[in-house]
Parts: C-alpha cells; sequence; structure tokens
C-alpha cells in the first residue's frame, strides 16, 4: 500500500515537472515566433531606409502628425481643406481610427519613457510590432482547438506568410498592420467565450470587435461569418446555453459599439451588410426560448408551447424582415455597399463601378498568387480540413466555415488573400500538428515495443539460467534459445502489446515510413521557410517610393518621385492646387504638403471623373476645366523612357471609363483603334490629341532620340508637337514624374507659328539621358 501510494505521488511530481517544462518551453518558443516575425519584416529598412511605403500610408502617417501635434479632440474635428478641392474632407468622420489611435498612443508611451521616437519612426515600425501580436493571436486561437502543439505550429507559419508580410513590412502604414491581429483575437475569444461559456470572455469578445470596427472596414466578415456560424450549429442540433452567451452580448453590445465610430455611425444597424447578424439573433431567441419551456413544463404542454412560440417569432422575424426591407427599398443597391456587391458579384464592379475595378488589389487573383502568398499551405488545408472532423466539435467547425469563406473572398479580389492567410495558417498548422504527432507516435510506440520484448526475451534468459544452475543435480539443464526462438518470442511480445492498445495501433505507421514521412515534413517546412525569406527580402521589401533596378552595372535607385515633391514643396506657392491622377494624392498632400483635387479616398465619383474627363479632353478643353477648379500645377507620372510599367499611360483607359461614367461625351472606342489600345501611328486622333498623351510625350523625342517608348514597346505616334495651354516647368531626373503649369489667360500662346517659350521655373528642365551619356538602367 505505502509503496503504491508512492509511486502515485512521483507519478503526479513527474506529470507536473513534465507540465512545468513544456509551459516554459511553449513560452520560449512564442518569444522566438514574435522575434521572427518582427525580424522578417525589417528587409525593407535593411535593404533601403526608414519611409513610408505605398499610397494609403502617407495619408495615415499625415493623420498620426496632427494626432500627436494636436490632440485627440483637434483630431474628431479636423476639417482638412488641403484635399479634395474645393470640397475638403471631414476626417475625423471618415476615417478608420484605429490604427491612428494604437501608434499615437505608442508615440505617447515612448516619450512618456523618455524613448524619443519620432512619429515616422513609429509609424514604420508598427506593423511588424503587430504581426507579432498577430501570432500570439493566431496561438491561442489555434491552441482553443487543437492543442497548443497545433497553436504553435500556426503561430509559427502566420509568422513569416508571404500573403501577410506583403501587408505588414515595416513601413507599411496600413489598416490591416493591426486589423489582422484584431481579426484573430475577435475569434479567438469568440471560441473561447464558445467553450467556457463564461460571460466575462463574451464581453472581451465585444471589446475585441469593436476595435476591429475602428480598425478596417473588413469587420463585416466577422459580423457575417459568426452569425452563420450560430446558425450552422442550430440547424445540426448544436445548440447549447453557450452558444447563447458567445452570441447575444456581440449583437447587443458589439453593435452598440460599433455605432459609436464615427465612419460606421448608423450604418451598424442601417446597412444590409449587418442585417443577418439581426435575423440570426432573433432565430437564437427563439430556440433559446424553446429549449427552456421544453426543459420547464411537460411534454404535453411543450408542444402547445413550442407551437406558440414558433408562430410568434415567424411573426418577428416576418416583421422585422419587412422593416429592413422598406428601409432599404428606396436604394439602387438595396442596402448593399458597391464593395460588398463586388464580392457578392464578381462582375458587379467591372459593370457599375470602374473606380473599384480600377485599383490592381481589387482583381481576381491568378493561381500562381496562390503559391506566391501561402506557398505549400495550399497543400495543407484539405488535411487541415478534415482534422478538424476528427472530431468535429462547435469550435473545429468555426474553422470549417472560416476556411470556406476566406477562400471565396480571396478568390474574389487579390486583396483579400490577407484573410486567407490566417485561416490557411491555422488549418496548415493543425495538420502538420497531426502529422507529427502520428508519426512520432509510431517511432515512439514501436521503440517502446521493441524494448520491451528485449527486456522480456532477457527476463526468460535469466530465468533459464537460474533454472539451470538450480536443477544441475535434480534434472537436465535446458538449452540455449536460438535466434529462431527469440525472433519468435519477440513476435509473440509484439502481438501481446498490439492488443492491449489496438486503438493505438489503428493510427500507428511502419517505423520507416514515420522516419521518411518526418524528413519529408522537414524538407517541406524548409522550403515553406527559404520562399517566405525571399518574399520578405525581394518581393514585398521595396517601397513603392523608392524604386530599384538590378543591372549588370549593379543596383539603380530612382528617387523620382520624392524628388518631384520635394521640388512642389520648395517651388510653389503654399496654396497653389496640384492636379493628378487620384492615386498620388495622398503623397502629394503629405509629402509637397500642397493642396489637391482628389486623392485615395475616391469617395466622390463625380470629382475624379472630372479629373479623367481633363485628362482625356484635348488641351484647351481639358485647361478650361483644370481653370474652374482653380488648378495651377498638373503632373503626370511617365515610364516611357526608363520602362516603369506604372504609369498613367497604362491606366489612362480607366481615366476614360470613369470619366464616360459621368460625362457621356467621353467615349472609350474613340481611344481605340479596331479595339486595341495603341499610342503609336496607328492610334486615333483623339488618343494623340489628349491631354494625358500631350503631357507625357512632349518632349519625349528629344531625350529618346528615336520617341520609343520601353513600356508599349512602340515607336510613339506623334513626336513633335507644342502646347499652348500648359507649360512644363520640371521633369525629374529619370522622366518619370512630369509637371507642368497652367498658363494665364492673357499670357497663352496663340498660333502656330510662336515660338515655344523656354521653361521658366526655378527648378528648369531636366537634361536627357542621352545627353548625360547614360545608360537607361531600369531596362
Amino acid at each position: 500500500m505505502a509503496a503504491s501510494v508512492t509511486a502515485t505521488s512521483i507519478s503526479t511530481s513527474t506529470s507536473k515537472a513534465r507540465d512545468a517544462f513544456g509551459s516554459v518551453l511553449s513560452f520560449t518558443i512564442l518569444i522566438l515566433v514574435a522575434i521572427l516575425a518582427f525580424s522578417i519584416r525589417l528587409f525593407s529598412v535593411i535593404k533601403y531606409e526608414s519611409v513610408i511605403h505605398e499610397f494609403d500610408p502617407y495619408f495615415n502617417y499625415r493623420v498620426t502628425q496632427y494626432l500627436t501635434k494636436n490632440g485627440v479632440y483637434d483630431f474628431w474635428n479636423w476639417f482638412d481643406d488641403r484635399t479634395w478641392y474645393p470640397l475638403g474632407r471631414v476626417i475625423g468622420g471618415t476615417v478608420y481610427p484605429g490604427l491612428t489611435l494604437t501608434a499615437g498612443t505608442m508615440w505617447w508611451i515612448f516619450n512618456s519613457l523618455n524613448i524619443p521616437l519620432s512619429v515616422e519612426t513609429v509609424c514604420v515600425f508598427t506593423a511588424p510590432i503587430f504581426s507579432a501580436n498577430a501570432a500570439w493571436a493566431t496561438y491561442l486561437l489555434t491552441k482553443e482547438v487543437k492543442g497548443t502543439g497545433a497553436g504553435l505550429m500556426a503561430a509559427t507559419l502566420i509568422a513569416m506568410v508571404p500573403s501577410y508580410i506583403s501587408r505588414s513590412v515595416a513601413g507599411s502604414y496600413d489598416n490591416e498592420a493591426v486589423a489582422i491581429f484584431a481579426l484573430v483575437f475577435t475569434f479567438y475569444l469568440y471560441i473561447k467565450t464558445l467553450n467556457t461559456g463564461s460571460l466575462f470572455y463574451a464581453t472581451l469578445n465585444s471589446l475585441a470587435y469593436f476595435y476591429m470596427v475602428c480598425s478596417w472596414g473588413g469587420y463585416t466578415f466577422i459580423i457575417n461569418l459568426i452569425p452563420m456560424h450560430i446558425l450552422l450549429c442550430i440547424i445540426t442540433g448544436r445548440y447549447s446555453s453557450r452558444l447563447y452567451i458567445a452570441y447575444a452580448p456581440l449583437v447587443v453590445l458589439g453593435t452598440l459599439l460599433a455605432a459609436l465610430v464615427p465612419v460606421v455611425g448608423f450604418n451598424a444597424v442601417m446597412t444590409s451588410e449587418h442585417f443577418g447578424s439581426f435575423l440570426v439573433f432573433i432565430i437564437l431567441n427563439v430556440v433559446a426560448l424553446g429549449h427552456y419551456i421544453k426543459r420547464t413544463v411537460s411534454a404535453k404542454m411543450f408542444k402547445v408551447a413550442i407551437t406558440l412560440v414558433i408562430s410568434t417569432g415567424m411573426v418577428v422575424l416576418v416583421a422585422l424582415i419587412a422593416i429592413l426591407v422598406a428601409s432599404v427599398a428606396g436604394s439602387p443597391t438595396k442596402g448593399w455597399s458597391g464593395r460588398s456587391l463586388s464580392l457578392l458579384d464578381p462582375t458587379y464592379a467591372s459593370k457599375y463601378i470602374p473606380i473599384i475595378a480600377s485599383v490592381s488589389e481589387h482583381q481576381p487573383p491568378t493561381w500562381p498568387s496562390y503559391f506566391m502568398d501561402i506557398n505549400v499551405l495550399a497543400f495543407l488545408v484539405p488535411a487541415g480540413i478534415i482534422a478538424c472532423f476528427l472530431p468535429l466539435s462547435d469550435a473545429s467547425s468555426f474553422l470549417v466555415l472560416y476556411i470556406v469563406t476566406s477562400v471565396y473572398f480571396s478568390g474574389v479580389m487579390v486583396r483579400l488573400m490577407l484573410v486567407l492567410a490566417p485561416a490557411a495558417c491555422i488549418l496548415s498548422g493543425i495538420a502538420l500538428s497531426e502529422a507529427f504527432t502520428v508519426l512520432t507516435r509510431s517511432i515512439k510506440f514501436q521503440k517502446d515495443a521493441l524494448t520491451v520484448g528485449s527486456e522480456a526475451i532477457t527476463d526468460e534468459l535469466k530465468e533459464g539460467s537460474k533454472i539451470s544452475e538450480v536443477g544441475k543435480d535434480k534434472e537436465p539443464l535446458r538449452e540455449k534459445p536460438s535466434k529462431r526462438s527469440r525472433k519468435k518470442e519477440k513476435e509473440n511480445v509484439e502481438k501481446v502489446l498490439d492488443k492491449k492498445d489496438n486503438k493505438k495501433q489503428s493510427l500507428l505507421l511502419p517505423l520507416e515510413a514515420s522516419a521518411v514521412g518526418i524528413v519529408l515534413l522537414i524538407v517541406l517546412g524548409s522550403f515553406y521557410v527559404v520562399h517566405c525569406v525571399w518574399a520578405a527580402a525581394e518581393a514585398y521589401s521595396a517601397p513603392s517610393i523608392v524604386l530599384s533596378s538590378h543591372t549588370s552595372d549593379g543596383v539603380h535607385v530612382f528617387d523620382d518621385f520624392r524628388e518631384a515633391y520635394a521640388w512642389l514643396s520648395h517651388n510653389t506657392d503654399e496654396d497653389d492646387k496640384v492636379a493628378s491622377w487620384w492615386d498620388y494624392g495622398y503623397q502629394t498632400t503629405a509629402m509637397a504638403n500642397r493642396t489637391v483635387i482628389v486623392d485615395n479616398n475616391t469617395w466622390n465619383n463625380t470629382h475624379i471623373a472630372t479629373v479623367g474627363t481633363a485628362m482625356s479632353s484635348p488641351e484647351r478643353q481639358a485647361w478650361e476645366i483644370f481653370q474652374s477648379l482653380d488648378v495651377k500645377y498638373v503632373f503626370v507620372v511617365f515610364g516611357g523612357l526608363v520602362g516603369y510599367p506604372s504609369d498613367d499611360i497604362n491606366k489612362f483607359l480607366w481615366m476614360v471609363r470613369i470619366g464616360g461614367g459621368v460625362f457621356p461625351h467621353i467615349k472609350e472606342p474613340d481611344y481605340l483603334r479596331d479595339g486595341q489600345y495603341r499610342i503609336d501611328s496607328q492610334a486615333t486622333p483623339t488618343m494623340l490629341n489628349s491631354l494625358m498623351y500631350k503631357l507625357s510625350y512632349y518632349r519625349f523625342t528629344e531625350a529618346d532620340g528615336k520617341g520609343f517608348d520601353r513600356v508599349r514597346r512602340t515607336e510613339i505616334g506623334k513626336k513633335y508637337f507644342k502646347l499652348t495651354h500648359f507649360e512644363e516647368v520640371f521633369t525629374t531626373h529619370h522622366w518619370m514624374v512630369r509637371i507642368y503649369k497652367l498658363k494665364d489667360s492673357k499670357n497663352r500662346l496663340r498660333g502656330k507659328n510662336k515660338k515655344r517659350t523656354k521653361s521658366g521655373s526655378k527648378g528648369g528642365k531636366s537634361q536627357s539621358l542621352k545627353k548625360q551619356g547614360k545608360r537607361n538602367p531600369w531596362l
């Protein structure tokens, strides 16, 4: 008895020591994962410099500067008169403030601790910091569903998945930098509440949802995915009180909190994206009432009561649907936003909203995009789905629903590959964890079997030896077991062990197959790591504002954008208005500090169409449009000299389509020759006389020598022409940005025989690459 108690205490202490060691090991791995997630996103700073990337982040950076300088109250009431002239923009009521408030709080904390970081530095490193947080949130979510091993594996995968890196490298200061963490953390708290039935976690879930609403418009994915899961659980007969606690506070408290965000406001209860959550809430209450009645009344009374409850519930549901339909009946989109309709109908944007379809990240992805952004995870996800069904629980069914919906949305829009990435990492982490568990269990079990078998044979030999010694005088000696008998004994031991654990045996693999499987998984993981590091270092770290090209002569840096913005900042008056295509609006206001006509917010399609119409019109008509907008400078991005493909000529057809959507006299066929977009001698007169063509190719022959466009790979159709209503004031070193000034009405040149005036601005004209004797480094 004492020996049994001692053995039990030893076993308990061993178990506690093992659990403590496991906790320390898990904590250490999570710290290393956070370091990995942060450091792999620093290639952009190491290889280039600490600079804000892309277009939208410059607006966020400018808003954060204003917040840290003027405070939260002024931020909420800030009217920005430097954008969308002459309309302006109310910043506090039109932005998702989560990113700005997060970075502003971090800046305030650092400075309170006497760590004097600039606002730009905090903005640059916000995304890498929150990528570590997202990895931890992924660990918590996956652990809640499938255990610690799967959680650690999923956290490691999301720390370096290329799709997430593309939006969270150092300098990528966009809403998704904090939104992915908020998304995954909200799902974790939902699953935690679902598993525990705790009202405390339900309240935290509502607060996490509120942070997600503040951070990104993608919060509608949460408020539709969770109701879909609730409805799935109800239909499959998995209703419980935990299900009610997990959902009811989220709908009530979460919706009230969401309405406090100015950019959302009453949209939280008045738009069709949110109606599904309310309908499911009513269904859930009807089901909850039915289960309560079933527990409290007799079987005979239950039939009467449940009929009454269902009838009342149907009446309320129909009445609510009627109210919702009536509230959106007057809307041409029935209460749906344009982006939501683009997801539900992939052809909607191209038919009705060209401004959305014109954005490259709103295009459907290609198959290579999946391999580029999630790599081998695409092959592991199906195995993870199967693992979720073994066994199927409320939490694992949520993951299945999550991956299915995210795969669909990622197939509609490239940008939503970002939503797929966490789901793919979670399912792949589960698949890898289950695979390693089976393979290592197989090796361990068979190793233990061999050990037990050898020990049994050894004991048999010892026992035989003792018998032979004792019976020297009484009976003949026993013979030494032969190799054949040993092998037979070993097989018998293995059979006994197999009978003891038939359930485990069904999951075991041969020893050799297990070893080969582990090696293949390690090779697969190594391939994934190499691809992720390459994607982080080469594909997603280059800032769009500073470009580079690798040639046999070395690396050539193209800093034309900052050169142009610096010229505007130093050589124009502070109240001058600058017109360009909307892509460059945020950078112009943030870097040049000049008023723009349109920017990347794209909230006013008519205003953007006006600029597109001006670019599509002949010079005189364009001059009149810009004069009516009080524009003084116009700049275009041109890549024909150095081979930069993302220039305005390549975007020109979208300007025509957007302009023609508002102003019918702009017709796309007028710019096409036999349905083809051309800039050579076969181009249409409308194309050759458009302002965009003239501002892009003005004096191009002087720089190139023969007028050969290296992007379109053709010789331009109209080489020698003069400008009568615009004058060139600055062209950057590589001709990538060209700035023109509108001439005053009294000083405009008239007639064809007038001499072209020399550009008289402080910046002057840039010399051609030919005269500089330099080879084109972009090719």
